[in-house]
Order: C-alpha cells, then structure tokens, then sequence
C-alpha cells in the first residue's frame, strides 16, 4: 500500500503559471466540442494558465485580432448542452500556405501561446502538427521581418500541440470514440425509430443513407442498434451477386410476417469494382425485383446537429482536463499528442501516427486491399437466457444478439421468462430467430424480469434444467443476477444439473457490478438525467437566480450522480462513496452563493437516493432555501424511475449487443471444452464468469474471485472507477481540489490490429 502512495503524482505540482494555451475548434462541427474547450478552459484557468479562444478555427488563428480573445471561468458557462461549437469553425486555405503560417505564428506570439489544443479531424491536427515543426523557421522569419525581437523569439522558442479528435465520422485511428459520434448516433437511431413506425403501418421498404465520408462505423453500428436487414459500407463492399441477395433476404423476411425492412447505407458504400452504390440505385433493385413500396431519407446534416450526449459530454470533459495535463508535461522532446479513448481508460498517441494509420486505411480501400482496411479498423447444445433484477434498457438488444448468435453457432436457444422465478415454475420455451425482431430498440425487458433469488428453490430449478436438457446459462441483469450466477456456482457440490457453463452479464442501470466498469442501461439512464437536467436548468433561464436540487436513482452507488453529474454541470453531488456532514454543507452553499454574485445565474445539485439516510433530499432543499435567501431561491425534483425507462440509447443497444455475442462465443468455446462421454460437465472457477468491460478489454472472470471485491450490504463494488472522475466535477465546478493523475494517459504508440 506504501508503494503505490509513493507512486502516486498529484497535479498540484504541475502549474500553469506563466503558460497561455490556445484553444480552436477546426474542420467540420461535432456535438460535444464545447464540452471540451469548456474543460481546456476551466482546467488551464484552475491550474494557474491564461486560456485564450481562437474563434473560427485556423482562420481566426491567421486574421488575429479580436478572434483571439482571452477566456475567462464565466464565458463557458451553459455551454456544455449546446451542439456544435460555440467558437467557431472554418476550413481555412490560408492556413495551408506557407504565409497564413507566418501569420498564425506571428498573431500567437503576440499573446505569449505557446501551447495549442485543436479539436478536430485528421485534416486540422495534421496542419498542427506542420505548423509545430516549423514553428522555429517561423519565429525566424519573424524576427528577421522585424515584427518580432530576438526576447519575444526565445521566450516562445517551443510550441506545444495536443489534439482531441471532433468529428462525428469515427473514422479516426487510435480512438475508440471521437468526440461527436455517439450524438450523431443518437439523432440516426432517433430517425430510424420514427421511421419504422410509419414503415410498419404502411408494409413499406426504407432506405437510408447516413453520413460517414469514407468511414461505414455509423451506418454498421445504427444498422447494428436498430436491426436492419442490410447495410452496405465502404470498408466491405458487397461481393458480385449481391443484389440477389439482399433481395432474397428482404422478401424472407416479408414471407416471416415481418412488415416493414430497413437498408442502411454509408455515403461513401461502393461495390468491389469501386463504383459508388447510391440510395437510388437500390430503390430501383428492390422497386424492380420485388415490387416493394420503397422510401429513400437522406438523413444529411441531421446527424451533425442537435445537443450532445451523455457520453460525448462526458468523453470531451475527460479529454479535455487530459489534453491540459499533456500541455504541462510537455517538453522540447514531446512529439504532438493526441488524447483519446481506448476501451475506458484516457490514453495519449503520437499524432502523426494515427493520421499516418488513418490515411493507410484510405490507401488499402484506394488500392481496393479491402480485407486489410477492416484489419486497421460446431455441436448443438440447448443454451437457456434469462433477465433478472430491474429492467434496464438495452437488455431486449442483449437477448436478441445472444439468441442469434447462439442460432448461428448452431445452438437450441430457450428463453426463461420472469428470471429465476420463472425458472423454478418451468416458464422456459424455445426462442427462434424471428422471435426476436424488432427488440434492439425496445426498453426494458420483454422476456419479463424479477428480483427472485435461486437459493431457495434450488431443487425446482435443477429439475427444470433436467426436463429440458439445458447444457448453458446467460444471465443478464443487475446486483440479483450476479448473486445468483454465484448461488448456482456455489451449489454445484450438491447438484451435478449446474455443472454447465454459465455467464452473466451486467445490466442495470445502477452500474453498481464488481467486475465491470459499465453495465447495459447505465448509458440511458445518464441521459435520462442529462436530458432532465438541461430542461430543468432551462426553465430557470430569464428568471431569478435558482439552485434545483436532484435526486438521482442508483441505491448506494453514486455513479449516476456522480457522472450525471460531470455530463450537466453540477455544482455539488452528493454520494454514499464520498461521506459528507453539514460542515460540507454548508461550504457548498457558500461556494454557491459566491458563483451567484458573478454572471452565473443557475446551480445544480444532484443528490444520489442514499447517499445519507439523515441529510435527505427535502432536508438538504430547506438548507439551501434557508441559507440562500435573499441570494437565490430553490427548486427540487426527485427523477424516480423515469431513469429506468424509455429506449435504449445507441451505445446501450451497440454494447448490448456486442457483450452478449462475445457471451455466447464464450459459452460455445467452454461447452466444447467440458462436452465429454456424451453430456457437458463443468464446475471449474472459470466456467461460472461474469463478462465485464474493465479499462480496455472486455474480461471473464470467475464470479468466485469477485466476492472480496464486492461490499454486499451495500451491494457495490469496493473498488469504483468513477470516484477518479469526481476530482474533475469539482473543478469544473470551481472548486480546489485534490486530483490524482498518476492514472493519466502515458504517451504510448499506436498499435495495429492483426487477423486472426
């Protein structure tokens, strides 16, 4: 324990005094940039530096004058739910000659910037990174011209670039996710909703074209989140014949009573000749070969609009404070970075080596080397799925991966309605393919869900896993689910019936499962109160100042609260984690009215349902009503269980959809494993796991060695990842606090992925 005290580094010795920090936003707009220069912003001010926008990207850089413009803590405010970018953005030829350079250069030294941080696409951090290299040629050339001296020329000899990567397209190497994406998501799956609504009324074929350049993720993965019947993009053009096909496919499914299809197509699809396949040309197909009442929507600069996500919000809030953290540590020897995600864990990369990997990409597709450019980006057995604990949304996209995945790897599928209780009183039928259409964007939990527990009826359930010859369990659910994955375990002594594979896989909204970083729903739920908030802060806009206290769902886990509320703005969230008295109190309502004396007109405080059973939500309202009279007056809203509810969000639908495949491949692989003499036999650790997403990797582990992680009074893990993410809240929010950055990315290299 002494050890990693000692390994630990606090950015308190990392000070922006005396730095300037430029920050510009370039290219094409994303939902989410204003997240992040709000972050770059209050960061470099916390830390001691002057922040300055660059307005209009490189061309405000080049013109100078009032586009750069020092940022003060109040400018950013209410800018986190606006889409787009507040600064502005243009695409600016000048910048790309040698002579705007100069300019730049000269219009940045002016103001003593020495240190950039561009969000933007490959296009703008390639231009950063040349403007780097000849940042001493420049000053050079400056001082010769005279429009600078030889002091003003050494106190700015070095110029330092961090890049975070805006661009709705994804088509970025080295990030998971660039700031942007998931909201453009969100607006495709909002339209495709609509859309197949009106489809089903009229039996009618839609075709929809969704943007992306050169780069198929938002077509595969909304194609993926909404069950389309086709997707066609850049990265794996259709084979010849493949017009057939997919009108055999569409008229199966019509045959299999289903009323409506989807087609979904990147604006970049081409076949394997290179030739561009349009939206017209398969209405056309399927008009000509199977006589289908057919639509075309052109979802265009839809996608790139609208307010962000809870995931971008929180992505570019994170990036933001890492890009910042990367400035300061900077030195002479430091290539250009850029800071981004890769699994949930903040990561830095050379810049040039993911523009170089980015461009490869657009080289092997050129060079019709297709199978290279994805590269850069058995026996039956009965396997039986059930849900248990609440709903939570994206649970429906679970079961229907799992189902057809199983189908596919040649498995009987049999859905368990009502979880364990359910189990016990034999509700357990077959599921077949069409059985699940149309559950992607379904919320809660279609094969019905209870809190039940197997201990006690042990007995029934082995007799049911007798009747029907179950060989493997998925379990899909909260806290109740993991409790039973381990009773069944632990039974295994007692009963040979549950020597079989089995899995679980964590949904709730709560996200309160040792073993994972992330569970399905806890990505909607977030939006749920984003959304929420957003509103509610708004109704106080053109009123008097007003704070609104929030109570969050979550039972001891104060995820929600907590990264619900780095995502809106808070001022204050209060936790079970983080104990806190009136003394607390007391200073948060100082603290706030304080902010109240500026320009700030609004306060946020969010309050997770047990974070204290003494400060409730009603008392912590009269504190502050009392104490903030005459300053501000409160409002509070209790969010119950609108957070549980609605559609799955697209990252819930993607993730669902992707951890309960890797579930049933898992399942497959370990009933190979135990399949001896005729009957499956396993009661090893390994073959009763929990799946989790833990930093970068999706992990099986033994749901036996997560019990010394897991406080079950309070049904949390002991470890939460999240707590790291608090720091930032607060400093976001103006406060002085401790920040831990010893987990901060590290410059490392890009690594390319080999087929296997």
């Amino acid at each position: 324990m002494a050890k990693r005290q000692d390994t630990k580094k606090f950015f308190e010795n990392l000070s922006g005094a005396g730095k300037s920090i430029g920050v510009l936003t370039s290219g094409g707009d994303a939902q989410g940039m204003n997240a992040a220069v709000r972050a770059v912003v209050r960061m470099g001010i916390y830390v001691g530096a002057k922040v300055y926008f660059v307005h209009e990207g490189y061309q405000g850089m080049v013109d100078g004058g009032d586009n750069i413009e020092e940022a003060s803590w109040e400018s950013v405010s209410s800018m986190l739910q606006v889409g787009g970018t507040v600064i502005g953005s243009a695409r600016c030829k000048e910048f790309r000659s040698h002579e705007g350079r100069l300019k730049a250069a000269h219009h940045l030294v002016q103001r003593d910037i020495t240190n950039l941080c561009v969000i933007g696409g490959d296009g703008s951090l390639t231009g950063a990174n040349l403007f780097r290299e000849e940042w001493s040629g420049l000053l050079e050339e400056l001082v010769q011209q005279g429009l600078i001296d030889e002091e003003a020329a050494q106190n700015n000899s070095e110029l330092h670039i961090v890049g975070m990567v805006g661009s709705i397209d994804n088509d970025f190497c080295g990030t998971d996710m660039t700031i942007g994406t998931d909201s453009a998501l969100h607006r495709i799956i909002e339209v495709v909703d609509a859309i197949m609504t009106t489809a089903q009324s009229h039996q009618r074929t839609f075709v929809l074209e969704v943007m992306g350049r050169h780069c198929g993720y938002l077509a595969l993965v909304s194609a993926l989140a909404c069950g389309a019947d086709w997707v066609l993009i850049p990265e794996m053009p259709p084979e010849d014949g493949w017009e057939e096909q997919m009108c055999q496919k569409l008229s199966e499914n019509r045959a299999d009573k289903k009323r409506l299809n989807i087609i979904i197509v990147a604006e970049g699809a081409i076949d394997s000749h290179n030739k561009p396949i349009t939206t017209d040309h398969i209405k056309e197909l399927v008009v000509s070969c199977l006589g289908f009442d057919t639509r075309v929507t052109i979802l265009g600069h839809v996608q790139r609009g609208g307010t962000p996500s809870a995931f971008d919000r929180i992505l570019a809030s994170r990036m933001g404070v890492e890009a910042v953290l990367a400035l300061l540590e900077a030195s002479a020897s430091t290539p250009a970075c850029v800071v981004s995600l890769c699994g949930n864990q903040a990561v830095r990369l050379p810049l040039m080596e993911c523009v170089q990997m980015t461009q490869d990409v657009q080289k092997a597709m050129d060079e019709k080397n297709f199978e290279e450019a994805v590269r850069l980006r058995g026996s039956s057995f009965n396997v039986a799925v059930l849900n248990v604990g609440a709903p939570a949304a994206g649970m429906n996209a679970a079961v229907r991966s799992a189902v057809r995945v199983g189908i596919t790897e040649g498995h009987k599928m049999f859905a368990v309605n009502d979880g364990f209780e359910g189990f016990y009183k034999g509700q357990i039928k077959e599921i077949k393919w069409g059985d699940v259409g149309g559950w992607t964007g379904q919320g809660g939990s279609i094969l019905g869900t209870k809190r039940t527990l197997p201990a006690k009826h042990l007995d029934k359930i082995a007799e049911q896993i007798r009747i029907h010859n179950i060989n493997a369990l998925l379990v899909i659910g909260g806290f109740e689910a993991f409790l039973g994955v381990m009773e069944l375990s632990a039974a295994r002594e007692k009963y040979n019936e549950f020597c079989v594979p089995m899995v679980m896989v964590p949904a709730t909204v709560s996200n309160n499962i040792p073993g994972s970083d992330l569970s399905i729903g806890a990505d909607t739920a977030l939006n749920a109160i984003t959304d929420t908030c957003d509103r509610i802060k708004q109704s106080a806009s053109g009123t008097k100042r007003r704070v609104f206290i929030i109570e969050t769902m979550g039972g001891y886990c104060g995820y929600l609260a907590s990264v619900g509320g780095l995502a809106a703005g808070a001022d204050a969230v209060y936790i079970y984690e983080e104990p806190f008295d009136i003394r607390d109190l007391q200073s948060n309502v100082e603290h706030l009215t304080e902010k109240m004396k500026t320009g700030i007109q609004r306060g946020l405080v969010l309050r997770n349902e047990n974070s204290n059973e003494n400060f409730t939500t009603d008392f912590i309202y009269q504190l502050y009503s009392e104490e903030g009279k005459g300053v501000f007056d409160c409002r509070k809203n209790v969010l119950g269980h609108m957070q549980q509810g609605g559609a799955p969000s697209p990252f819930d639908r993607n993730f669902g959809t992707k951890i309960a495949a890797k579930a049933i491949q898992w399942i497959s692989r370990k009933l190979k494993d135990s399949y001896k003499e005729g009957r499956v036999f396993a009661n090893t650790e390994d073959t009763a796991c929990l799946l989790g997403m833990r930093r970068r990797a999706m992990v099986f582990q033994p749901v036996v060695q997560l019990k010394d992680q897991t406080d079950f009074i309070h049904r949390i893990p002991k470890e939460q990842w999240w707590l790291k993410l608090r720091p930032l809240m607060k400093i976001l929010a103006k406060y002085k606090t401790s920040y831990d950055v010893s987990d901060s990315g590290q410059l490392e290299h890009v690594t390319r992925v080999s087929v296997t």
